[in-house]
């Protein structure tokens, strides 16, 4: 426990979210304020609840935030199914960004096992 920053699961949601932020700027997502916020929401809960779980003082309470990273992840693929499908995301960027939540999400269930223990 404690240094959340040195996590690569931590810089890997924490880069989704700034990529995540740059993209939602443009386009046509750009003017959808109430699914650009939720895309945003979501993307930074990601990063925010490893950094917090990675602080608290018991691995039960980690591995709780852990779970809602991975929670948060599912709703931002969410979202990102949505924005695809009515061409806010073309395809070449939304399968980018899929791999990037599977493999965030993989992270996070090694995470959890390793913190269960």
């Amino acid at each position: 426990m404690g240094n959340f920053m040195k996590l690569n699961v931590w810089q890997k949601a924490k880069d989704l979210a700034v990529y995540i932020y740059k993209l939602s700027n443009s386009g046509k997502l750009a003017n959808d304020f109430g699914l650009r916020d939720q895309i945003r929401r979501s993307s930074v809960s990601i990063a925010a609840n490893i950094a917090e779980g990675d602080q608290l003082q018991s691995n039960l309470q980690a591995v709780r935030h852990f779970y809602i990273s991975r929670g948060s992840a599912a709703e931002l693929l969410t979202h990102l199914i949505i924005a695809h499908e009515i061409g806010y995301i073309d395809n070449q960027e939304y399968t980018k960004l899929e791999e990037k939540l599977n493999e965030i999400s993989g992270m996070l269930t090694n995470l959890i096992k390793a913190r269960r223990q």
